[in-house]
């Protein structure tokens, strides 16, 4: 099960660092095609903070653990993570958008952080 929530840690890790380094570095403009309509909603640095709380996630779910240096942070950002994704259902659903694939997408992140928390803060903490 340990590998198992490595593998979750990573997904999640990697999805994380792709959404958030793009809200970070590209301006509110361009990011409205790639990622839909909710962009248009939030102000730019709202966006930008957002990006910095992805990113600031991704790196507390591998980085502790794997340098031993407060490895209780994974299970923390993993219970960040799963609120990110009820944000992003939320965003999701209120501006109707037409892809349930989005919503769907974050109900599966969300579930893969409940799981790493569970496994993090229960019976496979570090």
């Amino acid at each position: 099960m340990n590998i198992v929530l490595w593998v979750m840690q990573a997904v999640l890790a990697a999805v994380f660092l792709s959404a958030g380094l793009p809200k970070i570095t590209k301006p509110k403009e361009e990011l409205v095609a790639p990622m839909g309509q909710w962009v248009n909603s939030f102000p730019g640095p709202g966006i930008k903070l957002l990006g910095l709380v992805e990113v600031l996630g991704a790196v507390g779910l591998v980085v502790p653990p794997l340098v031993g240096i407060a490895p209780v942070l994974a299970p923390v950002a993993a219970v960040g993570t799963v609120l990110i994704m009820i944000g992003a259902i939320v965003a999701h659903a209120r501006e109707r958008e037409s892809e349930g694939s989005k919503i769907a997408m974050n109900v599966v992140l969300g579930v893969l952080a409940v799981v790493v928390a569970w496994g993090r803060f229960g019976p496979y903490a570090f």
